[in-house]
């Protein structure tokens, strides 16, 4: 057994010392590279986040940021006198995180369903394929800010072209405040992050059918299988990692969503996310240690739901390929 095993070992490759020493190069090559780069990342980007997160452990003031004490955990959470105090223990703060899972859960949810008809859609031939898919790009090409004053317009209870338009077809009696509406704001911030966002998610979704083998399509059509089975049997299973991709990065933007809400509705609490809701702490409020500890739970929240999706979508692929 031992003379076998010998003999294995000496049977076995051995990568030539020019070629583990031309793949140290490379790696060396690359970190030299990346290196500005990173560096660069690590002033714009880690250092902001690192004093934000130090902040929120201080009282520091937005009038005279300057000078702050350090107080711990208590803009998080502190008991006093018989009663708790802190971020986590405000209604207005909860009332966001549930404003902003919402309208991340809803949207992003749409966005999908709404992307992947019109990348099907995109991905036949037919004439002017080519200007339509300009086209579909329209609406996300245009700046939040102004795509969001745009429908601020047209939602308006008085003048606005919706209203309007539905009172023209009889299916309205009366104007409609859709964005000073409490139970109207929150659907119509989601109709118009659906109208921009679509399109982003119907491009990356796209990207994915456009790289599918054609000989599983070709086998298909020989044997007579039928569209829809051959959706949900080659076509669903193939693009789901583009579908993964394009959900994370639409995931990412709805969780940290704040202009078009801002725009649209201001600081009302029917439709305050949670960077709406930092941003009121920051600057309305000037409470600079308060609004960096709002800042902070909302980095959490997000990385811990991408971090969520990203293994749990592993495990669902992992058991389908099974």
């Amino acid at each position: 057994m031992t003379q076998q095993t010998l003999d294995h070992a000496a049977a076995a490759p051995v990568a030539a010392p020019g070629k583990l020493s031309l793949g140290r190069s490379r790696v060396r090559a690359a970190w030299i590279f990346l290196a500005p780069m990173l560096l660069v990342l690590l002033l714009v980007a880690g250092w902001p986040l690192a004093r934000t997160i130090y902040f929120g452990f201080t009282d520091a003031d937005l009038s005279d940021i300057a000078n702050y004490e350090f107080i711990g955990f208590a803009n998080y959470l502190e008991y006093d006198d018989g009663e708790w105090y802190g971020l986590l223990v405000d209604p207005d703060w909860w009332n966001a995180v549930r404003n902003t899972l919402v309208f991340a859960f809803i949207s992003v949810s749409l966005e999908t369903a709404l992307g992947l008809i019109i990348a099907l859609a995109l991905n036949a031939s037919f004439p002017g394929r080519s200007l339509l898919r300009a086209a579909v790009l329209i609406p996300w090409a245009i700046p939040t800010v102004v795509s969001a004053k745009m429908w601020g317009w047209m939602l308006h209870d008085q003048f606005g072209v919706l209203n309007d338009m539905l009172m023209g077809l009889g299916i309205l009696s009366q104007p409609v405040a859709w964005t000073a509406d409490p139970e109207l704001a929150m659907a119509a911030v989601i109709m118009v992050d659906v109208w921009k966002t679509t399109p982003f998610m119907a491009l990356l979704i796209l990207a994915g059918l456009q790289m599918l083998p054609s000989d599983c399509y070709e086998a298909a059509r020989v044997d007579g299988v039928h569209p829809v089975k051959v959706f949900f049997r080659i076509t669903l299973p193939l693009i789901r990692p583009a579908i993964m991709v394009a959900v994370i990065f639409r995931l990412l933007d709805a969780l940290r969503i704040f202009d078009l809400i801002y725009v649209l509705t201001s600081n009302s609490t029917d439709t305050m996310s949670m960077s709406v809701y930092a941003r009121q702490q920051l600057v309305d409020f000037q409470a600079v240690g308060y609004g960096s500890a709002a800042s902070t739970l909302l980095f959490m929240v997000i990385a811990v739901l991408t971090v969520i999706y990203i293994v749990g979508g592993k495990v669902n692929l992992g058991e389908g390929n099974r």
